[in-house]
């Protein structure tokens, strides 16, 4: 049974839950999105596999989960960028937000999410039980697809994707 953690909007541990549970109930837990950049600056984005819960073929950051209880969320997004991705680099903490979005199949996020950002020139090696595809694209190329076709893209990624450009703004 995987669990996660769940929190207060200070993100104080509260308890634990199993996972789909969560999000039958909207219950707020920990969450973790990383996001992974190459040296030209373009972001490694997937598209998640077509069997996921829910978002199924949906285009995201290069990987997001649910700590485990007592699983710190860096330690987290080291070993899900390794299962999910078949990858591994130095990821920085970047910043958290908080988000709730319901979908059509009546389950609900509802999330602290911590952002993780790293870089890296190699290529994924995905778990296609994870991820049905994946590519590097530039900031200009993502915003145009975006704007021109929001729903291809998962909720969170599209709440967070400013958060992300803001946050690398700030730390040059």
């Amino acid at each position: 049974m995987e669990e996660v953690v769940l929190v207060d909007p200070q993100d104080n541990p509260i308890g634990k839950m199993e996972k789909m549970q969560a999000h039958i109930d909207g219950a707020l837990h920990r969450a973790l999105s990383v996001f992974i950049f190459n040296n030209k600056g373009e972001m490694l984005i997937h598209q998640r596999a077509l069997e996921k819960y829910h978002s199924a073929g949906l285009w995201t950051n290069t990987c997001c989960s649910h700590p485990r209880p007592e699983e710190a969320p860096l330690a987290a997004a080291h070993r899900r960028l390794k299962e999910e991705m078949g990858m591994e680099c130095e990821l920085e903490a970047g910043f958290t937000f908080l988000y709730r979005s319901e979908f059509e199949n009546d389950l609900i996020e509802h999330e602290l999410d911590h952002v993780f950002i790293g870089m890296t020139n190699d290529l994924p090696n995905p778990n296609p039980e994870e991820v049905a595809a994946y590519r590097y694209i530039s900031w200009d190329d993502l915003q145009k697809e975006i704007d021109q076709d929001p729903e291809r893209f998962t909720t969170w990624f599209r709440i967070c994707l400013p958060k992300v450009k803001s946050h690398l703004i700030q730390s040059v």
